[in-house]
């Protein structure tokens, strides 16, 4: 793979068969045994080529999982019995449950830390074992100072790994390996599926030896992605620069409108990406606000490209965030037909 090529290029071209008389796509490989081996183990052409292609886009070595809770699982893993890890005080309500979880059955220990206390997770870095970072956070699209995280990590002694989930910005918005971090996840089940129609998630790392740990832990566990969501997969990444680029443009637009929209208290865009973070003025609005969409789906997933909106607070895991914040999925729609649902909405037409 001819790294000088753009990442828009690399998603196209990557993980593609070579030769003469190839297909042009790597067939759907529905096998459980590959000669001698299970695929459980040793994987199969359809994972491998989508492997291959996030591996080209993030700067390492993938892993795609049954889940990006998975790939939590799958981390988790790697640490030993009474381990630390800090996680992100607003963060992927999944991601805190299964942490919380292995807590209450006493496999390790956790604290939460302001994703924007640099100072904090700087401090963490002496004390703990794995640094999960999430950047934009989920649902409040927070920034998380990486690479500032990832030096203080590498100067400690004890080396504490470094985790970044990169779901809300993909590997277009930002490549935390490249800033330090050891691990990258995904949930690919939403910007990098891109169609709402699969589960999947991934790992990537630069150490080949580190790759190797998260494989075997994907075999242990069982957390194997199925041939038809891998294909899925990497059909979806094909065309996530054009998506990403397209969503992020008119996001953009929206955000900017809705910070004048009187009934809007707080508007939270990153600069770049597909999703926003808007504040009503109490969750009796934000409902009817939802209620009043004809356009937007009123839905708990994101990243595809149909546009969608949730008051995250309505459910348990994030009822810590306003009770007004309402995440909204931008998706492919024409730009101003989805500010004439939110305005009217807005306006109570």
């Amino acid at each position: 793979m001819n790294l000088e090529w753009s990442a828009r290029t690399r998603a196209i071209v990557a993980g593609r068969p070579s030769g003469a008389g190839q297909p042009m796509n790597v067939p759907m490989v529905p096998a459980s045994t590959l000669g001698l081996g299970y695929s459980r183990e040793d994987g199969t052409p359809t994972w491998a080529a989508l492997e291959e292609a996030i591996g080209a886009l993030e700067g390492g070595l993938a892993t795609a999982f049954a889940s990006g809770i998975a790939t939590l699982s799958a981390v988790l893993d790697l640490l030993p019995a009474g381990a630390e890890i800090a996680v992100p005080a607003d963060s992927y309500a999944g991601t805190r449950a299964a942490i919380e979880h292995a807590e209450r059955m006493g496999r390790l220990r956790s604290r939460r830390i302001a994703p924007a206390d640099t100072a904090a997770w700087v401090a963490a870095a002496a004390e703990v074992d794995l640094l999960w970072l999430e950047s934009p956070t989920n649902p409040s699209l927070e920034l998380i100072d990486i690479a500032a995280i990832a030096q203080a990590a590498a100067a400690q002694p004890s080396k504490p790994r470094v985790v970044v989930d990169n779901t809300f910005a993909t590997p277009l918005g930002q490549q935390p390996l490249s800033q330090g971090a050891d691990i990258v996840v995904h949930s690919a089940t939403k910007l990098i599926g891109g169609h709402s129609d699969l589960l999947l998630g991934l790992t990537v790392t630069a150490d080949s030896g580190l790759a190797q740990q998260l494989r075997d832990a994907r075999t242990r566990g069982g957390a194997t992605p199925g041939t038809l969501e891998s294909w899925l997969a990497l059909r979806g990444l094909r065309t996530l620069p054009v998506r990403y680029a397209e969503a992020s443009r008119t996001a953009a637009l929206l955000a900017e409108r809705l910070a004048k929209q009187p009934a809007v208290t707080r508007v939270r865009y990153p600069a770049a990406g597909a999703m926003i973070a808007l504040e009503l003025a109490d969750a009796a609005t934000a409902d009817r606000f939802c209620s009043g969409l004809r356009l937007i789906r009123h839905a708990t997933s994101l990243g595809g490209v149909e546009t969608s909106v949730e008051r995250r607070a309505a459910r348990a895991g994030d009822a810590h965030v306003a009770a007004g914040l309402l995440r909204l999925s931008v998706g492919l729609e024409d730009p101003e037909d989805l500010w004439r649902d939110l305005d009217e909405a807005l306006s109570g037409r």
